[in-house]
């Protein structure tokens, strides 16, 4: 039994809670996934996702839900954390744009400009190539950072858009600019959710 929980604080909990049933059943995987809003939920969890939103607000209730201190510690001990958009933007090491009053996890070693693409307008849907997949991707970015910066060789690229790097790993952290939740292919959240098994 895999236990997946979804921050849902803020943000597109629900698409990655039907992206990871999929790719359950698809891998033949039984397990819960549910909404994580409270730090008495991480007891003996296996995987955590960090959606896309609003990086302020969810950095904001993270740390008065009682969730962030709890979240970094399981990210350093080595349970997988996988942070989409304003997810990546919580992973990250360092942010070009952050506001003074914005605190991000620091696990995974990258820096991200947070509002790289400008606003919703500037949203679109790209062909992906991906590291450990033959078939094209459809990556969804909406208001999407952008990784400016690899700042160490245990990050490894997953995916490219052209031949700038969009989706990083780092051990049990999966960072992305784009949305895979939003798209029927569940190729990136299988991946993932190999680290939990």
């Amino acid at each position: 039994m895999v236990k997946v929980g979804v921050i849902g604080v803020q943000g597109a909990v629900s698409e990655h809670i039907e992206a990871v049933k999929k790719a359950m059943e698809k891998l033949g995987v039984s397990g819960s996934i549910f909404w994580l809003k409270k730090p008495e939920q991480l007891k003996e969890i296996d995987a955590i996702i960090i959606p896309g939103g609003e990086s302020t607000t969810i950095s904001k209730l993270m740390i008065k839900n009682g969730l962030f201190d709890a979240v970094k510690k399981l990210g350093e001990e080595g349970v997988p954390i996988m942070g989409t958009c304003a997810g990546l933007i919580m992973l990250s090491k360092e942010v070009i744009g952050a506001t003074q009053e914005q605190k991000f996890l620091g696990l995974l070693e990258i820096k991200v400009n947070r509002n790289a693409y400008g606003r919703q307008v500037e949203s679109f849907e790209a062909v992906l190539k991906l590291a450990f997949s033959p078939e094209p991707f459809i990556g969804v970015f909406i208001r999407a950072p952008k990784i400016v910066e690899l700042l160490s060789d245990k990050v490894k690229p997953i995916a490219w858009l052209g031949d700038r790097v969009v989706g990083v790993e780092q051990k049990n952290l999966i960072g992305l600019e784009f949305h895979p939740e939003l798209t029927e292919d569940t190729r990136l959240h299988e991946y993932f959710l190999k680290k939990a098994l």
